[in-house]
């Protein structure tokens, strides 16, 4: 069986292991914003948690990256 939820926005996802550090340090940054408009562009029919929080965590560097965070930021 396979949920799929919506949130509104990433500021109330809730990621697990590793991707948590990912997500906390976009959101310290203030880049949520910026990484919900690239998630839009690579998954305009909407992406589920587990492939969300996939990238989050084992993607990172590319994500950091993508948003322009310096690796003082990370």
């Amino acid at each position: 069986m396979k949920i799929i939820t919506e949130t509104s926005s990433l500021d109330n996802f809730e990621a697990w292991e590793g991707a948590k550090q990912t997500l906390q340090k976009i959101r310290e940054a203030g880049k949520v914003e910026d990484l919900e408009m690239l998630l839009d562009d690579l998954y305009p029919d909407g992406i589920d948690d587990v492939k969300l929080n996939d990238i989050l965590w084992f993607d990172n560097d590319w994500i950091f990256e993508s948003l322009g965070m310096k690796p003082e930021e990370e």
